[in-house]
């Protein structure tokens, strides 16, 4: 889990044992979302640290900022069906890709202005799903970066928020 306040990322046991790391991480940084990556480590995003970070589950930390636009936000994290971690830019209004080696892609066409990308999650048609808080859309980005957005249907400022596959193959936010 992520500690957003106390700038850490923490691990909990099923029997209720914490442990906290912080050794790596920007102070201030702001931990939001992690995610499960395809290299058998976690993937966070760092909104106020403008870093995605990925922590080992022995509790080593990397952070990875070069190619990132200044003052992106990276908000969700997910892992791809790509083999790679895909996450938003709530600031930068873009999406993100970023390999299991650190290097990052940004893909901003045909994300409307303004729409502030939130939550992140991998679809089972093979493509990514986000949402889009201000601009009041779902969009879809495929590995390849092409975007699509879906606003029939949703309530004028519901901002949606989070997003997740459901067990009828359909996506739920």
């Amino acid at each position: 889990f992520t500690e957003y306040n106390g700038d850490r990322i923490g691990r909990i046991t099923t029997a209720g044992v914490i442990t906290e790391f912080s050794a790596g991480l920007t102070p201030g940084g702001r931990p939001e979302s992690i995610a499960r990556g395809p290299d058998g480590n976690l993937w966070f995003t760092e909104s106020r640290g403008n870093r995605i970070g990925r922590i080992t589950p022995g509790g080593v930390i990397t952070e990875f900022s070069a190619g990132l636009s200044a003052g992106a936000s990276p908000a969700g994290i997910t892992a791809g069906p790509d083999g790679n971690l895909w996450f938003t830019e709530y600031d930068g209004n873009r999406i993100g890709r970023i390999t299991p080696a650190g290097v990052i892609t940004e893909f901003g066409a045909g994300i409307s202005p303004g729409s502030r990308p939130l939550s992140i999650t991998a679809g089972r048609d093979g493509n990514l799903w986000f949402t889009e808080q201000t601009g009041n859309r779902i969009g879809r980005i495929t590995p390849a970066g092409v975007v699509t957005e879906f606003s029939a249907g949703i309530s004028a400022g519901a901002y949606p928020f989070a997003i997740v596959p459901g067990p009828d193959g359909n996506i739920w936010f």
